[in-house]
């Protein structure tokens, strides 16, 4: 009975073994793919944080630009104009793509980007086509809502997810 009993104990010991090796290992596995899984998400936000505050970027350049260029415009504004005149349509695409832009930045930010975009943009349009009184400075107009908009766009891309 003793020669059998460690016949039996054994082959009981060593499957314990099997057993007991295998759950720890599969444990192991099983972490090793969750921490995978985990660092692979975490790599693909990155990668689409990354991509979003690229297009912003690009985003807020081409406001700018364009904005520079509705200010050109308001600096060159003749004191009569007719709907054929040079000025007339050069100044038409630059505040319709800037309105374009002013639109895309309400998609892209926070409304507080977009809410001083807007105000810049209205006193751009105010200024080109209804200009200012005599001795008021374009410059001076439209400093104030300019740099509230950059400010606001800075303080958005200067967090680290875009603020969204």
């Amino acid at each position: 009975m003793a020669a059998m009993s460690a016949q039996v104990w054994g082959p009981l010991i060593s499957l314990g073994g099997v057993v007991l090796g295998g759950s720890l290992s599969y444990l192991v596995q099983h972490r090793t793919q969750l921490s995978a899984e985990r660092a692979e998400r975490q790599r693909q936000q990155t990668a689409l944080s990354e991509a979003r505050r690229g297009e912003r970027l690009a985003l807020l350049e081409r406001f700018i630009e364009v904005g520079a260029e509705a200010e050109r415009s308001a600096f060159g504004r003749p004191s009569e104009w007719e709907n054929t005149d040079a000025w007339f349509l050069t100044t038409r695409d630059v505040m319709n793509r800037l309105w374009v832009a002013e639109r895309l930045i309400r998609i892209q930010f926070p409304l507080p980007v977009h809410d001083a975009a807007r105000a810049y943009f209205l006193d751009l349009n105010r200024t080109v086509w209804e200009g200012l009184p005599d001795g008021e400075s374009v410059r001076d107009y439209l400093e104030d809502n300019r740099l509230a908009f950059l400010d606001a766009a800075r303080a958005v891309m200067g967090q680290r997810d875009g603020g969204t």
